[in-house]
Parts: C-alpha cells; structure tokens; sequence
C-alpha cells in the first residue's frame, strides 16, 4: 500500500474580501480569517478516500509557513490525515516563499519518508501560481498528474483524468507519482468535532527548511502590489443605434 504526501497551505479564507496594504507592498493578513487552501482541501479528501479504499498505508500532511500553519495541518488530521509536519518560516520570510522553495521542501520531505504519492492541490487561491506540483515532480523526477479530475489506482500504477482547455485527456503513469487536485476531483468532508479532538493528539513534527538542506533565501522582490481598476459603472441606453453610438465613443468598436 501506498504512503501518501499532502500539500496543505493556510491562505486568507475565501469568502474574505482581501486588502491591500497602504504600502503597497503585500496584501492585510493582520486580523484577517485564514483556511486551508480549498485545492489542499480536495488533495487531502482523495488522500483519505485512497485510504479508506485499503490503497494507502498512512497519510502525512504537510505545510511550510509561519506558526499559524499548523492550524491547517489540525484540520487536515481532524478530515483523516494520520500524522503532520510543519515546516517552519518566519513570517517575514513567507512573504517571499516562492513555489520552488516549497518544491523543493516538498521533494526532499518525500524522499525522507519514502512517499510513493505526492498529492497537492493544483493552486493557492492566494497566488494562483500553478506551479508547485509540477517543480516537485521535477525535483523528484516523478511521473506527474495535473489537475487531475479522477484518480484510479491500476495494478500498472495510475490512470488519471486530467481537466484540459478542449475537455478531458486520460493517461496512465507509474508509481511514485506527483497529482495536482482540480476542482471537480471530489467534494470534501467536513471534519466532525469527535475527529477534531482526536486530531489534536495525532503526531506533529516541526522543523525548518535548514533541517532539510533547502536554501529559502528570496529570488524576487516585490515591487508594487495594487488594486485591480475599479470598474466602470454600466449604462442603460434606449436602442441599438444609441448602443453602436455609445461603443463607437469609448473606442470599442
């Protein structure tokens, strides 16, 4: 059976309305409700359900982030994740986390605790980068299964459904393997509040990016973070002469 690696990451919660800072430099996190990333959150439910399907031995979750992160990774053993490990940054250096450091943590994490199956979800809603699941594949060397919208495990390894622009593409790949969750993957559970209290006595390691041989220095700087314009009010007009009129004025037509 197989050991399953969960990605989860604490991001400002969803239903949030985000602001920026008046310096511009990054967005408010002060005061402001956080969650599991809702991709983390299908990853970890077709972890447990891979589980409860007796084709996975334990589930590991893991998250790299400030001390707030192992809020996250509670939830993740209240939904069925056997065991944690929080990966320490200071808060300062989290602002400036790029996806190749998580990668990187995450490739190594694997190795360590001979993972056959990485699972993450396919994006944060915070950057939308799209790119950790497929740097950690690459740091691996594994096989990879992105945005994936079904899973099966095949004597041969695993036939995955993946979410293209055209439809649905189908492939087959071995094991150990890298997936990515889409939306339409799962729907996942809510962890029940007996599981919430046993959650609480599952095993979590803490340790730092340097415990791992991962340099964490930044590559980028962020210059500006804005607003996106605010949109213009819409009009009502009386015909379709008024409508071409109006679309000829604004330089649209």
């Amino acid at each position: 059976m197989a050991r399953v690696l969960v990605g989860v990451k604490r991001v400002i919660d969803y239903a949030v309305k985000v602001r920026v800072k008046p310096e511009k430099n990054g967005v408010v996190t002060q005061g402001v409700k956080h969650s599991m990333n809702p991709f983390d959150e299908i990853a970890v439910e077709e972890a447990v359900k891979l589980k409860e399907k007796k084709l996975a031995s334990e589930i590991i979750a893991v998250s790299v982030g400030p001390t707030q992160s192992q809020e996250v990774i509670r939830t993740a053993l209240a939904m069925g994740a056997d065991r944690g490990v929080h990966v320490e940054v200071s808060a300062a250096e989290y602002e400036l986390l790029q996806p190749l450091h998580v990668s990187k943590i995450l490739a190594k994490l694997a190795l360590d605790e001979k993972a056959d199956l990485v699972i993450l979800g396919k994006q944060a809603i915070d950057d939308d980068a799209n790119q950790t699941a497929q740097m950690t594949a690459a740091v691996l060397d594994w096989p990879q299964g992105t945005f994936c919208n079904k899973v099966e495990k095949t004597d041969a390894g695993l036939t995955i459904v993946r979410e293209i622009d055209g439809g649905l593409e189908t492939i087959k790949t071995k094991m150990p393997a890298v997936l990515s969750a889409d939306l339409r993957l799962n729907t996942p559970r809510y962890a029940t509040l007996p599981n919430i209290m046993k959650a609480k006595k599952k095993p979590l390691k803490k340790m730092t990016p340097k415990d791992l041989g991962v340099d964490t220095t930044p590559r980028i700087e962020v210059v500006s973070v804005e607003d996106p314009p605010v949109r213009q009010a819409g009009a009502t007009v009386a015909d379709v002469d008024a409508l071409v009129a109006k679309l000829k004025e604004g330089g649209h037509i």
